[in-house]
């Protein structure tokens, strides 16, 4: 008899082993599952890799350089503006203007220091203002719109028009907020 903790059933059939390996595998996934289904679906795998995925999407339309804002959307000159953080919760920032700049006060967790930047989103088929995606990689040399700040430091604003169905999904949406009833126009 050999020493694995497999032993007894190695007698039965050559593959035992792997079968019961794979029973173990979907008793974990289906726990697993049960133990998240009273969680916030933001929080799943699916979200997060989703969240991932948009942050690269956008970082690809904006590497284009060909819908990038000049002027920031009117719609987050003042009031709450939806942001997130890649890899983060959403949240939200403050808006205020000083001298024709955006001035964003982050009110979440993650805000990267420099390098580091915020991009306005505006939904190119409709002309509406979605959010505010902050990344941690370093700014692009376009017009800065202004800035995201938090307690401690801030990070450069700049804006884009994107395929915003290219980036958004309806069951993990970037701006959860703004997909029901704060989306503004421009």
């Amino acid at each position: 008899m050999s020493a694995t903790p497999w032993a007894p059933y190695a007698d039965r059939h050559p593959h035992a082993r792997i079968w019961n390996m794979k029973r173990l595998m979907i008793l974990g996934a289906l726990a697993g599952s049960i133990g998240c289904a009273e969680r916030d679906p933001q929080n799943s795998a699916m979200c997060g890799l989703t969240f991932m995925a948009s942050g690269n999407r956008v970082l690809d339309q904006l590497a284009t350089g060909s819908s990038v804002l000049q002027t920031p959307p009117e719609a987050m000159l003042e009031g709450y503006v939806p942001t997130r953080v890649v890899g983060h919760a959403a949240s939200r920032s403050l808006a205020a203007t000083d001298d024709g700049k955006v001035i964003l006060g982050y009110q979440g967790e993650g805000l990267p220091e420099l390098p580091g930047f915020g991009l306005a989103l505006v939904d190119d088929s409709i002309e509406i203002f979605r959010g505010v995606l902050i990344f941690a990689p370093a700014p692009p040399p376009y017009t800065e719109l202004g800035s995201v700040t938090s307690a401690s430091h801030s990070v450069p604003l700049f804006g884009i028009r994107i395929h915003w169905s290219s980036v958004n999904s309806d069951r993990c949406p970037l701006f959860p907020s703004a997909d029901t009833t704060t989306a503004q126009s421009e």
